[in-house]
């Protein structure tokens, strides 16, 4: 009988940090996620305005809304960091946390802004680079023509619950880091 291993810890860890604040958000009618782990205008006195600037990837609004994250995350983000290690998988979660929950604040309206979606844009991006070769590989091309298509077509179309602006921002820094990465 093989051993199970525990290939992905950061990955791993984020999809149980992330299970426990939706548990936390159904046991709290919600207000966990107002609290901690979503982002959205507020006062800079306080300072889990600071927390959540990193925190809001990890709330979800439903079981779907995780469901569908973590499906993904769980799909490619263990090959990530396996690549790359668990510091840098690390690192591109809280730099897209932080730039896409401050870019959040900065546009207009009062919505708030929650969910790995910003997390997965990155990684499926990232991993469309990674491979041996040099340049940028024609799959990167064509998996960020369509993901940048269909980001600003339904940006542009649907009235629904959706940042699209954080998918772009998420997949753009996922490329970018990877294409850096590559060159070394």
């Amino acid at each position: 009988m093989k051993k199970i291993n525990f290939n992905s810890p950061v990955v791993l860890g984020f999809a149980v940090i992330s299970l426990g604040a939706l548990i936390a958000s159904y046991l709290t009618a919600g207000r966990s996620n107002i609290l901690l782990f979503s982002v959205y205008k507020g006062s800079f006195r306080d300072p889990l305005f600071y927390l959540r600037l990193f925190t809001h990837v990890f709330g979800h609004a439903s079981i779907d809304h995780y469901c569908n994250n973590m499906i993904l995350l769980l799909l490619v983000g263990p090959l990530l960091e396996e690549k790359y290690g668990s510091g840098r998988i690390a690192g591109v979660m809280a730099a897209v946390a932080l730039i896409t929950g401050i870019v959040h604040i900065l546009l207009p309206g009062n919505s708030a802004l929650l969910g790995a979606s910003g997390i997965v844009f990155p990684f499926i991006l990232l991993s469309s680079v990674t491979g041996s070769g040099r340049g940028i590989p024609v799959t990167t091309i064509v998996v960020a023509a369509i993901y940048i298509t269909q980001q600003v077509i339904q940006g542009m179309n649907m009235t629904d619950n959706i940042s699209q602006l954080t998918h772009i921002i998420g997949g753009t820094i996922g490329a970018v880091y990877g294409l850096t990465l590559k060159k070394k």
